[in-house]
This record gives structure tokens, C-alpha cells and sequence, in this order.
């Protein structure tokens, strides 16, 4: 150990009060990357990493499975930063366990273009990244949802063979932030009420928010709030590690409950002035501060960026000890699949997600009806040949599943038994297919995408299309981390009647086509919806699909003999029969129904139309110009009908084509009223074409 390290780690541990000297260089290391790296950049969260750095220095070296040669083991235990604002923590953290694209310039190019090391951490950027935090709270329900992910892939391969293929853990860091946005108290409770053991949180309990001390705005008793949920609750000093250590061992022997580690913390932990204080949270200490924390914890004032030598030793023996732990699983895992060649098979298709060749075709066909039916039904229809053919979808709804119809018939329920109700539900039905997400659509959309983020599983969930407002977080992230989460949405419009205008959606659809890398479809039959959720599930194109789906009934679209269902995914195409015509309509979902209801009734007054079915105006978008140009004609000559905002289609169209929407909230009214008073009749848009031509 040099004079210079020595003096660090003399000093450092003369204010922690530990025993450990190299482990609080360790420590401190952490520390000072954080703050180096948000001084070079002039911008970031100092405050955070520098409380946090003792309980995840602990974490990362003492119980975290993770090999950075292998990011990507599918046992490893998973690690959410769910307070992303303290990025510079996970990157330090990376780099130190010698993850090798987090190297020290990825560091000195903390948010910077084109860094693996952006303001808040991005699922992708980096191996060791789980998922894209940053919107406080996410995280929290993703972790929620790698625990039921986690949950359901043991409880089909964890059988009485004595290997255990499934055996990780969740881990997530959170905030005050997080607590107090309300997702966390629904991902809380759904993991309380579903007993996921497998879920150990540590809480940054360091009473600052960004305005101020945090008792501006939050009062309760935490520990009370999550042991009414159903959580394991302790409580520690998070700068004592051995207590970090105790309390992390006696939450992984807490099997049917989550766990909670309060760690009382001091954000700015070391800065002479700071310390403590909102000011330590949102911006750089400042040269003069910066100076001074290192003067006060006994570190070099240079280089920036310094790592002791000793401590790159340490932090590689640590995750070698760790590592082994991939390599024991590996050895285990070969050995298991020699006994269980089957289950193995399965393993190993849930993993791939496996489809047998035209499985689009079969989930076509599972659409088609011979009957008008609202696309929810169709929906279901292709919902259960996908439990036939594909064993790695699961899905849910918040507890709207018997309207919006995506339950998996003979697919099992994850839920407390009748006569059992103050107990989690039974392991075993967590081989289960059926998720109750509850009242619950801020934390389902996050859960999904955690789900999605552990890897086997392809999951839905289900709710109105207007709550999907309550969920467009969880939207977004999706499609910014490009994940393919699967979001079904059902009450597509205004007819649905008599719910009225807070139930109707009117501005949702192109609300959410504005997202990008994500697809959206708005199925008008049976075969558009089966190919919409062939696509979802076959992840098509990065990123989430949404399917939107009406209550109300829909025609059987016309389709000649040699339709080719493969036509869908191009967005947007031309009805068999309706080539033909001076002008073209084009509409999306019970509107494509309208649309040919009125190219009959203008066709036996001589009048001919063109009519075209967008299932998706997202993958029509990324089609080439010469077919988005035979699709639509002379761009001056469409009548665009959809039930909802007009201006969107002005993308589509020129201003003197004519568009048929709704640019107004809905009514309170039944079906057939609400469809005459807002002029969706074949007659009503006859009319109006008339006056237009």
C-alpha cells in the first residue's frame, strides 16, 4: 500500500468508525468516481451515490450473483437502481466489478454524447444495466415484476430434482422519490399480496428530497406502510455495513414475504458542507466542495478518477468469489438437463421463445368468425390458441379481465386461495398463466415490462384504452428500452356508450402512436387481430405492441380466396373488391366496417370507392414510399374515418381530403345514439361525401 492510499484509508476509516480499512478505500471509491464523474460533466446527483455507497458496496461484492463475463446467465440475481438519478453508482459500480464496456472513459464520459453512461441508467447501453430508470418509481414495480417472473419460471422447472435451475434474487435500490410517487404503493402491495419472497429492497432513508428536507412533503411511517402490505420491514444504519450484511442474510431467510432494509443514510455523505442537505442532490458539488470532501475522507486530490491499486485487487477478488456461483449453476444446469431432458427441452423454448413455423397463420385463422363480434372476442379466440402453441405467454388485467377478455381459459390463476385468504397464493400456482394485477394500471404497465426485462416470459396486460393514460409511463419506457411488452386495450372509443365521455376515449389513439418504436394496432376482424397478436408475440419489431380492441360488434370484413394475412403487417392495404374507385377510404378498426358499409350504399348510386383497412398506421409509417403511395392514391381524393382526433390523419392526407373524426369528449348514450349524433352511420358519412366530391 503506497503513502497516498494509506492516508486515504486511515482518514476514511477514522470517520466511518469501521475496522476495514480496505474496504472503506473500497467505499470511498465509489464515492469519489461519483463525484468526479458529475464534476467533470457539470451536471448530475452526487448526493445519492455518496449515501449509498457502503450498502451497495456491500450488495455488489458480498451477495449479488453476477459474473461480468457473463452478464447475461440466466440465473444471475438481477439489481434495479431504482433511484436512477444515482447512475453515477451503478457505473462505478460496473466498472469496479470489471464489467468490461464500463470502462474509465465511460466514466469521464458521464453524459456525454454517445456514452454508455447517460444522466439516468438505459436498459441496452451497457451489459449490467437491467432496465432504464430514471421516472421515480418504475423501477420499483420492475423489480416487482422480475420477482413474479422470477416466481413463475421456478415454480415450473424448480421440481424435486435436488438442482434447483431457479434460485436468484431481486435487488433493488429505492428512494424517497420513489416511495412517494403513488406506483410504489401499488407495486408494494401487489408484491405483498402475492408473497414474493424473492424481492429484498434497500431503502436510501435519507429524509431529502430535491426541494428540501423531505418533511416538505412526507410524514408517514414507512415501516408501518409496507408491513401493512405485507412486507418484511427492517431497520438499519445504512453506513454500518455489517449491519447491511445481517439485514440482507435475514431478509433472503424470509421466504413468503418481500423484504424492506430501511437503511438510514447521509446523502453527501463526507462533504464538509453539504452533507445532509438538498443541496448534495441535484448538481455538482463544485470544485471548492469537491476539493474538500476529498480533504475531509483523506483521498488524493489527484488524479480525478483514481483507483487504488488495492482496490481493483479487492473489488476482483470479491466477484470472482461471486462468479462461482455461475459457474456451480452451469455445472448444475448440464447435470440437470441429463435428467431431465423434457423439462430441459422446455427450458430451453421458453428461453428461445420458440413458435412453431406459421404460427401466424394458426393465430389467423383463430380469429375468423362467421358472425359479426366485437375484436375483444376475436381477441380471446386467438388468446387461447396461443396458450396452445406458445407455453412462455402469460397475461393479466387490472381486474377487468372478464371485459376485456384476455384470460387464458385452462391457463391457471395466480391468486390466494378462497379458504387460505390471509396467505400468498401456494407456489405451485404459479405455474399459472393468469395474472390479477388489481386496480391496479400504473403498477401493471411497470410490472409487464419487468416481467418482459427478466427474459423467458412474453407478457400482456389489460385494461380500457382510456386508462391507458394511467399507464403511459410504463408505455413509454417500454418502447425507449425497446422491449417487447405486450399492452391490450379494450373500450376503443366513443362506442362504448353509455359510460359516457370519461370512459371514451378520443385523443388515446394518436396519442399513443406519437410514441416512438412502438406499434400500435387497431384491428377491424378476426384475422387482423390474430396477425396483430402473432406479431406481438413473435416480437416483430423492437419495442412494445399495443392492441386496441372494441366492445362494440364488428362486420366480417370481405376477403378474397387468395388474401395473404401477411398483408397486415404491412399496416395498411387495399380490401379485396374495393381497388377501384374515384376516391379511397381509409379507416382503422369498427370504422373499416363503417367505411365498406358506405362504399355499398355510394356504389348503387354509381359512386365507386377504394377502401382501405390501416390496422397500423406504425408499420405503415415504415413502409416505402411507393407503397404507402399505391395504398393511397392521389392524397386529395381519401376520406380518412376514425372515431377519434382528426389532425392526426392530416400525416396521411392533404387539407382538402376529408376526414371524418371526433374532435370533441364524448356522451353519455346508447350505441346506436352515440353513432347517429356524431354522424358514424354509413348514411351520416354518404352525406358528407356527397357534399365533399
Amino acid at each position: 500500500m503506497d503513502e497516498q492510499t494509506g492516508g486515504a484509508a486511515e482518514a476514511s476509516s477514522a470517520i466511518a468508525g469501521t475496522k476495514d480499512k480496505l474496504e472503506e478505500l473500497c467505499v470511498n471509491t465509489i464515492r469519489f468516481l461519483a463525484i468526479d464523474g458529475v464534476e467533470k460533466a457539470k451536471s448530475g446527483h452526487p448526493g445519492a451515490p455518496m449515501g449509498m455507497a457502503d450498502m451497495a458496496f456491500v450488495l455488489w461484492t458480498d451477495f449479488l450473483r453476477h459474473d461480468p463475463k457473463q452478464p447475461s446467465w440466466q440465473d444471475r440475481d438481477r439489481f434495479v437502481l431504482s433511484a436512477g438519478h444515482a447512475s453515477m453508482l451503478l457505473y462505478s459500480l460496473l466498472h469496479l466489478t470489471g464489467y468490461p464496456e464500463m470502462t474509465m472513459e465511460q466514466l469521464q464520459s458521464f453524459r456525454q454524447w454517445g456514452s454508455k453512461t447517460a444522466g439516468h441508467p438505459e436498459y441496452g447501453d451497457a451489459p449490467g444495466i437491467e432496465a432504464t430508470t430514471g421516472p421515480l418509481g418504475q423501477g420499483f414495480a420492475n423489480g416487482v415484476g422480475m420477482g413474479i417472473a422470477s416466481k413463475m419460471l421456478a415454480a415450473r422447472f424448480n421440481t424435486d430434482d435436488a438442482f434447483k435451475p431457479v434460485q436468484n434474487w431481486i435487488y433493488v435500490i429505492c428512494s424517497d422519490g420513489d416511495l412517494e410517487e403513488g406506483i410504489s404503493s401499488e407495486a408494494a402491495s401487489l408484491a405483498g399480496h402475492l408473497g414474493l419472497g424473492n424481492l429484498i429492497y434497500l431503502y436510501d432513508d435519507n429524509d431529502v428530497t430535491l426541494d428540501g428536507d423531505k418533511r416538505l412533503s412526507m410524514s408517514e411511517d414507512v415501516k408501518k406502510r409496507f408491513e401493512a402490505a405485507h412486507w418484511h420491514v427492517q431497520k438499519i444504519d445504512g453506513h454500518d455495513r455489517d449491519a447491511v450484511r445481517k439485514a440482507i442474510r435475514k431478509a433472503q431467510k424470509v421466504t413468503d414475504k418481500p423484504s424492506m432494509i430501511m437503511a438510514k443514510t447521509v446523502i453527501g455523505f463526507g462533504s464538509p458542507k453539504f452533507h445532509g442537505t438538498s443541496r448534495a442532490h441535484g448538481e455538482p458539488l463544485g470544485p471548492e466542495e469537491a476539493a474538500a470532501t476529498k480533504v475531509a475522507l483523506g483521498w488524493p486530490a489527484e488524479p480525478a478518477f483514481y483507483v487504488p491499486d488495492e482496490v481493483r485487487s479487492e473489488f476482483a477478488r470479491k466477484v470472482k468469489r461471486l462468479a462461482r456461483a455461475r459457474k456451480q449453476w452451469d455445472t448444475g444446469m448440464a447435470e440437470w438437463r441429463a435428467r431431465n431432458p423434457q423439462l430441459a427441452a422446455e427450458w430451453d423454448a421458453c428461453w428461445s421463445h420458440s413458435l412453431p413455423e406459421g404460427f401466424e397463420l394458426q393465430l389467423a385463422d383463430a380469429g375468423k368468425t362467421d358472425k359479426p363480434i366485437a375484436t375483444r372476442e376475436l381477441s380471446n379466440q386467438v388468446i387461447q390458441k396461443i396458450g396452445d402453441i406458445a407455453p412462455f405467454v402469460v397475461g393479466g388485467a387490472a381486474d377487468l379481465a372478464s371485459s376485456t377478455k384476455t384470460n387464458f381459459k385452462n391457463g391457471g390463476s395466480i391468486e390466494r386461495l378462497k379458504d387460505d385468504v390471509n396467505d400468498p397464493p401456494p407456489f405451485d400456482l404459479f405455474k399459472g398463466k393468469n395474472l390479477h394485477f388489481g386496480i391496479r394500471e400504473h403498477a401493471m404497465g411497470a410490472a409487464l415490462n419487468g416481467i418482459t426485462l427478466y427474459g423467458p416470459f412474453r407478457v400482456h396486460g389489460s385494461t380500457f384504452l382510456i386508462f391507458s393514460d394511467y399507464m403511459r409511463p410504463a408505455i413509454r419506457l417500454a418502447a425507449l428500452m425497446q422491449i417487447p411488452s405486450i399492452f391490450v386495450y379494450t373500450h376503443d372509443s366513443v362506442f362504448l356508450g353509455e359510460d359516457g365521455p370519461t370512459h371514451q376515449s378520443v385523443e388515446q389513439l394518436f396519442s399513443l402512436r406519437l410514441i416512438p418504436n412502438m406499434t400500435l394496432f387497431r384491428p377491424a376482424d378476426g384475422v387482423e387481430t390474430g396477425m396483430a397478436w402473432a406479431w406481438a408475440i413473435g416480437n416483430k419489431h423492437e419495442g412494445p405492441t399495443i392492441i386496441v380492441l372494441t366492445r362494440q360488434k364488428v362486420d366480417i370484413i370481405p376477403h378474397g380466396a387468395d388474401f395473404d394475412p401477411h398483408q397486415i403487417w404491412r399496416g395498411a392495404y387495399v380490401l379485396d373488391g374495393y381497388a377501384d374507385g374515384d376516391f379511397t377510404f381509409i379507416a382503422t378498426g369498427s370504422e373499416v366496417t363503417l367505411a365498406v358499409r358506405t362504399a355499398e350504399l355510394l356504389r348503387d348510386e354509381g359512386i365507386r370507392a377504394r377502401v382501405v383497412s390501416a390496422p397500423s398506421l406504425d408499420i405503415f409509417d415504415r413502409q416505402p414510399e411507393d407503397y404507402q403511395n399505391e395504398v393511397l392514391g392521389d392524397r386529395s381524393r381519401i376520406v380518412a374515418i376514425e372515431a377519434g382526433r382528426s389532425s392526426g390523419w392530416y400525416k396521411y392526407v392533404n387539407h382538402d381530403a376529408l376526414i371524418i373524426g371526433i374532435d370533441r369528449f364524448g356522451a353519455s348514450a346508447p350505441l346506436a345514439d352515440i353513432e347517429k349524433h356524431f354522424g358514424f352511420t354509413p348514411e351520416a358519412v354518404a352525406e358528407r361525401v356527397r357534399g365533399w366530391r
